[in-house]
């Protein structure tokens, strides 16, 4: 019974060590820029998309499908850098859990 105890109490801190983590992760952000600075990503570590921002030099019809690049390219690059932080911070937690059958 010990064991399951011990497990248990395990498993709580773990929980509000993630539910701390996920609210610091949803509070960081991260930038991304394309096309020399023409396009800014701001992206939450959390996963979502706070702004973008594009030059206005960078607007000229010519130019429409050039800048949708830029903008998928800097808005993919900040949440892939997000990504990397939340991993990275939710592995600090996970590392030392020994939890049989699971990892």
């Amino acid at each position: 019974m010990a064991n399951i105890s011990k497990l248990m109490k395990q498993a709580a801190r773990l929980q509000q060590q993630m539910e701390a983590t996920q609210g610091q992760l949803a509070a960081q952000t991260v930038e991304a820029t394309s096309g020399g600075g023409v396009v800014k990503a701001v992206a939450r570590c959390d996963g979502t998309l706070v702004s973008i921002k594009i030059d206005p030099q960078a607007v000229t019809p010519a130019d429409a499908t050039l800048l949708e690049d830029l903008v998928l390219t800097a808005a993919n690059s900040a949440l892939a850098r997000a990504r990397e932080i939340a991993n990275a911070e939710m592995a600090k937690i996970t590392s030392g859990l020994s939890m049989p059958g699971l990892m």
